[in-house]
């Protein structure tokens, strides 16, 4: 039979769409079977991961201090179809932290995924006027219960055959912003913490990555935000004249647990809509 070129092109384009078709479909399941903590999720960034997720298949466990967020994460994230299970937990209490491991592990049979989210900020002033209590808070809950919450994973990712850990930091960490010392410094350990902990873990397989948000309009940051003065200022310093929304960290953080990002590791990707904070 002889086929015209035309035919043939027609065939062609069917093939590629269908292609393609397949390939997003791929990635709409990439995580599929995969379970992932996701800390402090019930707003802003947090929420936006778990919903990344979520969205590429895997069973997200969500959290944060009040039962009432919690219960209105649970329910969009089960009204947009994605597989949820939340409690309650205070990231800087070592009681939540390991109640909040076992009860993954117990309701969902383990862990392939941590995203550590949780952070404080207490103080907004000039970095001298910070007292000791407000660098208690801002490292206990920011740096060491990161850390802690990763001790307590890292076995049942090994379990697994691996996984991968996020940490969120931020441009901050980068470039410390003005009447935000201490949180500044913070964010500035865990890119340590990254590094410091990505050649340990990877003799088990376990990737460990960090994401650097600019700044992303949330209730969490809407100090910054909500004066014109200061968004005026900050809108000099980016490339893409607008502030971030939740759903492009939630994007990245999603990739970095994906099998796309199975060659990365101690690295942190900047997400800051072209601010310049570092080569």
């Amino acid at each position: 039979l002889h086929t015209s070129p035309l035919n043939s092109n027609r065939k062609s384009l069917r093939g590629s769409l269908a292609g393609s078709r397949g390939s997003l479909a791929g990635s709409q399941s990439s995580l599929a079977g995969k379970v992932a903590i996701v800390t402090a999720s019930t707003d802003g960034i947090g929420l936006a991961a778990a919903q990344a997720l979520g969205q590429r298949g895997a069973h997200v466990v969500v959290s944060s201090r009040r039962q009432s967020n919690v219960d209105k994460a649970v329910a969009l994230l089960q009204r947009e179809k994605i597989q949820v299970t939340g409690t309650t937990c205070n990231v800087g209490n070592s009681e939540d932290r390991a109640r909040l491991v076992n009860m993954t592990v117990e309701q969902c049979g383990g862990v392939d995924i941590f995203v550590s989210n949780a952070a404080v900020n207490p103080f907004f002033g000039n970095i001298m006027d910070s007292t000791e209590a407000v660098w208690d808070k801002i490292l206990d809950v920011n740096v060491k219960s990161a850390f802690l919450m990763t001790q307590l994973v890292v076995p049942h990712l090994e379990k697994r055959g691996g996984g991968s850990v996020v940490f969120v930091s931020s441009v901050a960490g980068y470039q410390p912003m003005q009447a935000l010392g201490p949180y500044s410094v913070s964010k500035t350990a865990l890119l340590g913490l990254t590094r410091a902990l990505a050649p340990e873990l990877a003799q088990s397989h376990i990737r460990v990555n960090c994401v650097a948000p600019g700044i992303i309009k949330t209730t969490f940051s809407q100090a910054l935000w909500q004066d014109e003065d200061v968004v005026d200022e900050l809108k000099k310093q980016l490339s893409i004249k607008r502030f971030g929304k939740p759903e492009e960290i939630g994007g990245v953080i999603a990739f970095l647990c994906s099998k796309d990002a199975s060659y990365i590791t101690g690295e942190t990707i900047t997400v800051t809509g072209g601010m310049s904070c570092r080569l």
